[in-house]
């Protein structure tokens, strides 16, 4: 007989073992039954819940962006003006839950799924649109015309800083991250002066 009220607990525990084991191999290269072991629930049981091994990997992409989201609508909500907004956006996308070693791992996997699966590209899509708009409505007034272009320049840099920290053997920390992208936005700054 099913435990009542375990179904979100399993689920939840489903999606931390993946991220977790997917960081730990660095890839998709991973099975429902590692994930299910280091969960402590049967294959069957994450085999029931997601259905496969790419449902439950959308299904913890899906809670990172939904921790991503929540970190840049609360870092926006205490910021006054689109300086403050754009450099709070930026803070957000290297916040510390975000940009652990296992989720980046998770990020760089999921670029890669997207190009074979529709349901992952979609989901990246909805990701890239969020963020582009975000940066855009916080940049129109600082570069008029030329905010969309420069939203790209923004999201280009944080979606690179994530694929460089998975692929290279240097890799920077949180701050260093920000840094480097606040530096760009400096940068984009200047030039309209």
């Amino acid at each position: 007989m099913p435990k009542i009220g375990m179904e979100p607990i399993r689920r939840k525990a489903l999606v931390s073992a993946t991220i977790a084991e997917i960081g730990r191999a660095g890839s998709l290269d991973v099975t429902v039954s590692q994930i299910a072991k280091r969960a402590g629930v049967s294959s069957a049981l994450a085999h029931h819940y997601f259905g496969g091994k790419e449902q439950i990997f959308l299904a913890a992409m899906r809670h990172i962006l939904t921790i991503f989201g929540a970190a840049v609508r609360g870092a926006l909500v205490v910021s006054e003006g689109p300086e403050a907004r754009v450099r709070a956006i930026i803070r957000a996308s290297f916040e510390a839950g975000n940009f652990r070693e296992e989720v980046i791992a998770a990020w760089l996997n999921f670029y890669v799924l997207a190009q074979t699966s529709p349901q992952a590209r979609r989901l990246l899509k909805i990701y890239q649109k969020r963020l582009h708009s975000n940066l855009v409505f916080a940049m129109r007034p600082l570069f008029g015309n030329k905010a969309v272009s420069a939203a790209e320049g923004i999201a280009s840099m944080i979606d690179g800083v994530y694929i460089r920290q998975a692929l290279c053997d240097h890799r920077v920390g949180r701050e260093q991250a920000v840094a480097l992208t606040m530096e760009h936005f400096d940068l984009l700054l200047e030039q309209t002066k």
